[in-house]
C-alpha cells in the first residue's frame, strides 16, 4: 500500500545520480530485472554469506537490547527474518543504522499501541480511510506482489471535507486510543499499513509464485493522476505526505514499484516538489508513463487479468471497490466474501481490519462499540462440507454483529465508494 517513499541510506554520489535521472527511469529494464532473480538480492533465502552474518549480528544486537526474542520449539520468534531484513535492506545492511530504525519503530509501535489500534478500530472509520488511500485490487503481479491502485481525482474538496468531518466523532475512536495525542487521520492510516503487513502480504506469501521460499514484503502501486488540476494536487499535498513520512520511518522496504499514469502537462512542476519526499532508491522505482506506455508497461509486470479494465486489462475492478480475488486466493479466504447485495452482480468482501494467520483469518474491529472478533479457518483443500457450501462465514459474522447491535443492516458488508 505505501504510496510514497521508504528511505534508504545512500552515498551522495548515488543520490545525485538517481535524482538527475528521474523521472526517466526505464520501465523495460526494470521489468527485465523483475523477471529475473536480481530483485531477490538481500531477501530471505537469497542472501550472500556476508548478509547472512549481518542478519545474525542484527538479531543478536536487538536481542541484547530487549527488542527481539528468538523462536523456540514451542514459540515463534518475536519478529520473522523477512521483517528484520526489511530494516537491513533499508540501511544497506548497516547493522547499526538498521538497529536505530528498528528501535525507533518498535518504540513507536508500543507508544501508539499499534496492535491494539488494529484490533479495536471502528470498522466504519477504517473503511472511510480505505477510500482515501491506495486500495488492493485483490490481484498480484507475476512475482506474487500485491497490486494497489490510487485514483487521485476522487479526492476532491467535497469528498475530503466529508472524510475530515468523520474525525470529530468520538465514538469512532477506539477506547485504547481515546487519550492518544496522534491525530485521527494518522491513527487510521496506521491501521491501513497494518492491513498490508498483517493480511495482504501474508496471504500473498501463501499463494503460488516463482519464488515461494521468499515471503512477499512489498506492494506495487498504480497511481492515476488523470483529471487532477494543479490546485487539487496542492490541496492534497499534506494528505499524501502523511503516507510518505509513515512509510519512510516505520514501514521500510514495503514498496516495489509505483506507476504514475495520466500525468497532466503541468506534472513536471508537481514532480519538482513531490520528489523531495523520496530517497534516490525509491525514485528509481517510480515510472511516469504516457498513455501509450501504460498497458505495455503494466503487462510486462503482471498478467492482463490483474490489470483493471480502465488501464487496458481484463480485471473487473473499479476504484472504491473491495478486493476482487483470483481463484487461488478465493480458495483460501473466499469465506470473507459476501453475496451480491440486492440489485448488484458482484460479491463483496468483509470490510475492516483482518489478520491472515496461515491456518485461519481473524476478523477484528468494532461495530457500534462492540467487538466483532472471530476466526474463520483457512481450508487445506478447496472442498467444503456440503452443508456449508453456500454459506459465507463473513455473512454469518455480519448477521451476528447486526443482531447483537439491534441493527437490520449487515454491519460489515463492504460498501463501494461512489
Amino acid at each position: 500500500m505505501p504510496l510514497w517513499g521508504t528511505k534508504s541510506s545512500n552515498t551522495q554520489e548515488v543520490a545525485n545520480a538517481a535524482l538527475e535521472s528521474d523521472p526517466n527511469n526505464d520501465p523495460i529494464a526494470s521489468a527485465s530485472q523483475a523477471a529475473g532473480t536480481e530483485w531477490l538480492a538481500g531477501h530471505l533465502n537469497h542472501l550472500t554469506e556476508d548478509q547472512e552474518k549481518k542478519l545474525q549480528e542484527f538479531k543478536e544486537l536487538c536481542k541484547e537490547n530487549g527488542y527481539y526474542k528468538p523462536g523456540s520449539e514451542t514459540e515463534e520468534a518475536s519478529h520473522d527474518d523477512a521483517t528484520m531484513l526489511r530494516f537491513l535492506r533499508a540501511r544497506r545492511f548497516d547493522v547499526d543504522g538498521a538497529w536505530g530504525q528498528f528501535k525507533d519503530t518498535e518504540d513507536w509501535r508500543k507508544e501508539n499501541a499499534i496492535e491494539e489500534l488494529y484490533e479495536n478500530i471502528d470498522v466504519e472509520s477504517y473503511d472511510a480511510a480505505r477510500r482515501m488511500y491506495p486500495q488492493w485490487t485483490g490481484r498480484r503481479d507475476r512475482r506474487g506482489i500485491p497490486v494497489y491502485v490510487f485514483e487521485i481525482r476522487h479526492l476532491n474538496s467535497k469528498n475530503m471535507a466529508a472524510y475530515n468531518s468523520t474525525m470529530s466523532d468520538p465514538s469512532a475512536t477506539a477506547e485504547t486510543h481515546k487519550s492518544s495525542k496522534v491525530p485521527q487521520r494518522l491513527l487510521r492510516l496506521f491501521a491501513l499499513y497494518e492491513n498490508l503487513l498483517r493480511f495482504v502480504m501474508p496471504l500473498c506469501s501463501q499463494l503460488s509464485r516463482p519464488h515461494p521460499d521468499t515471503p512477499i514484503v512489498s506492494s506495487n502501486n498504480i497511481v492515476d493522476v488523470s483529471g487532477v488540476g494543479l490546485k487539487q494536487f496542492w490541496n492534497l499535498k499534506g494528505h499524501m505526505q502523511d503516507a510518505s513520512v509513515l512509510a519512510t520511518a516505520h514501514y521500510p522496504e514495503t514498496l516495489d514499484r509505483i506507476f504514475i499514469i495520466g500525468a497532466p502537462a503541468f506534472f513536471p512542476t508537481v514532480w519538482g516538489w513531490i520528489k523531495r519526499w523520496f530517497d534516490p532508491v525509491t525514485t528509481s522505482k517510480i515510472f511516469i508513463l504516457s498513455s501509450s506506455e501504460v498497458l505495455p508497461t503494466l503487462s510486462s509486470f503482471m498478467e492482463t487479468t490483474s490489470i483493471p479494465k480502465q488501464y487496458g486489462g481484463e480485471l473487473d475492478w473499479q476504484w472504491g471497490e473491495m478486493p476482487n480475488l483470483d481463484d487461488e486466493a478465493r480458495k483460501l479466504v473466499g469465506g470473507l466474501e459476501t453475496p451480491p447485495a440486492e440489485g448488484e452482480t458482484k460479491s463483496s468482501f468483509i470490510k475492516g481490519p483482518i489478520l491472515f494467520k496461515g491456518d485461519r483469518v481473524e476478523i477484528l474491529g468494532k461495530v457500534n462499540g462492540e467487538s466483532r472478533k472471530s476466526s474463520i479457518p483457512v481450508p487445506t483443500t478447496s472442498t467444503l462440507e456440503p452443508s456449508k457450501a453456500n454459506i459465507s462465514p463473513a455473512a454469518e459474522v455480519n448477521e451476528k454483529v447486526a443482531l447483537e447491535n439491534g441493527s437490520s443492516e449487515k454491519a460489515t458488508n463492504g460498501d463501494v465508494a461512489g
